[in-house]
């Protein structure tokens, strides 16, 4: 104590294990250590992987003070024990500077051990030093690496030492640790707070402990630490809000999911905290729903996305919006025409059972499908509405769009974009998001968009007859002949 002011230790500093049975969650890697140890076979390299906070440092440490016989305190230093943060010390100069420390003998230990974390951080050169450290090193110099991104690591450098891989720590010996460190703190919080501060930890101890801490200082001695005072806390989602978007996502709601995720933004959710909610709450669905699986790797780059908020609308509202489906006319035989052009021209004679033979100058025949004409404001679709709304909203939409044409089918809305370039525009998943949008915003609700990379079809057989074997194009009105 200071005067009036009492020193406070952060709880994962004060609660860090000191010797390799009091690490948490990684006994395949401290149980191998520890007989290795017990039977004097000490290694020359050691290569520690794994997710951050899981316990990497602290196991180089104590093997460093166990490879010689220390104890390990917070605190103390040994001048055979030297740690090197390849972050900052990451240039050929710090390597070969290590190279010309480590010839010197040991001070009182048997060994010295140098411990290189967040060693993928080295430069290729760096690297290039410290390999040849590796493949000749001193009798009493003990290297332990540690990061936690090996696939940045060159093979070399891998291949000449023992590699142990940590596993995240699971959520049943989060919420165990965390409870033992809370009860001898006198922190009273409830089981459900504790598995969601372990969720929130995601694999990573020292995250977890620190929540934990930060949590104990905003709320009094006596005040219970709950799931709805983390969340608050945290700008987090409440569990109901997440179990609806889920809900309306299996259901391909996009009217639902929209009005979810500005509920979402309103109170304040941010939209990577969201997405991460969202996956820790439908990983446990998958097995009973695979069609969660796209939905979770989606989730995934919401957080890594410039834009997360259109992110994240994205990857829910892909599965709602439904994929092109080729109406009956447009997959329709085509017909293989034998005739002159003139005479396509001519009125047709009506059928009867003597002119039959006429018929096998045509080796096959379509059945006449009556198009729907191209429509305005039909039902509850408001064009220029929409069109309005989509110039206001993105103008790379906006721009696609006003080189197509439209018609009202059913209940479905047509759109021809005249080529196949515009078409693949308009297919993908950021497009077809903006389009039912602002089919919803502008009053027309879910209303299926179907995709044409054709012009629309003209509205005359004859003309449609003369533009099958033209190959396409579209019906252009030159007026009356003289």
């Amino acid at each position: 104590m200071r005067g009036n002011k009492v020193e406070h230790t952060a709880l994962y500093r004060k609660y860090r294990s000191k010797r390799l049975d009091e690490i948490v969650g990684q006994s395949h890697v401290t149980n191998v250590l520890s007989r290795a140890l017990k039977d004097g076979r000490v290694a020359h390299a050691y290569l520690l992987t794994g997710l951050r906070g899981i316990g990497k440092t602290s196991i180089a440490r104590i093997l460093a003070h166990e490879i010689n016989g220390f104890a390990y305190k917070d605190g103390t230093s040994h001048l055979d024990i030297i740690e090197i943060d390849a972050a900052s010390n990451n240039g050929v100069e710090d390597v070969r500077d290590l190279r010309e420390k480590v010839q010197i003998t040991p001070v009182s230990g048997k060994y010295k051990v140098y411990i290189i974390d967040e060693v993928h951080m080295l430069s290729k050169a760096a690297f290039n030093a410290l390999l040849k450290t590796l493949e000749e090193p001193p009798r009493h110099a003990v290297f332990i690496l540690a990061t936690t991104d090996v696939d940045k690591l060159p093979d070399t450098i891998i291949s000449r030492t023992q590699r142990f891989t940590l596993r995240p720590i699971s959520l049943k010996d989060a919420a165990t640790h965390l409870r033992a460190i809370a009860d001898n703190e006198n922190i009273i919080i409830d089981e459900d707070a504790l598995q969601l501060i372990a969720e929130r930890g995601e694999g990573s101890f020292r995250d977890s402990i620190s929540l934990l801490d930060q949590l104990r200082h905003i709320t009094s001695r006596d005040t219970p630490i709950t799931r709805d005072l983390i969340e608050q806390s945290l700008g987090m989602a409440k569990n109901q809000l997440v179990a609806d978007i889920t809900n309306a996502y299996a259901e391909k709601n996009l009217t639902a999911i929209v009005s979810l995720l500005d509920k979402s933004e309103d109170e304040g959710v941010q939209p990577s905290v969201l997405a991460t909610q969202l996956i820790s709450y439908t990983r446990t669905k998958v097995t009973e729903n695979p069609i969660f699986l796209p939905l979770l790797d989606a989730l995934l780059d919401v957080a890594k996305s410039s834009n997360p908020r259109i992110k994240l609308l994205t990857a829910l509202a892909a599965h709602a919006v439904p994929k092109p489906v080729k109406s009956a006319a447009l997959s329709a035989p085509t017909a293989t025409i034998s005739a002159p052009v003139e005479s396509l021209q001519k009125p047709k004679p009506v059928t009867t059972p003597s002119s039959t033979p006429a018929r096998k100058a045509v080796k096959a025949v379509t059945p006449e499908v009556e198009m729907p004409k191209p429509v305005g404001t039909v039902g509850t679709l408001d064009w220029d509405a929409f069109t309005a709304y989509i110039k206001e909203h993105s103008i790379a939409v906006s721009s696609v769009l006003s080189k197509c044409s439209y018609e009202q089918r059913g209940d479905t809305l047509v759109l021809y974009t005249g080529s196949a370039f515009y078409k693949k525009k308009l297919d993908d998943s950021r497009y077809r998001v903006s389009l039912a949008k602002a089919l919803i915003e502008t009053g027309a609700g879910d209303m299926p968009i179907e995709i044409v990379g054709t012009p629309p079809p003209p509205k005359d057989a004859a003309a449609a007859a003369v533009a099958e074997i033209m190959g396409g194009g579209e019906e252009v009105n030159v007026g009356d002949s003289a």
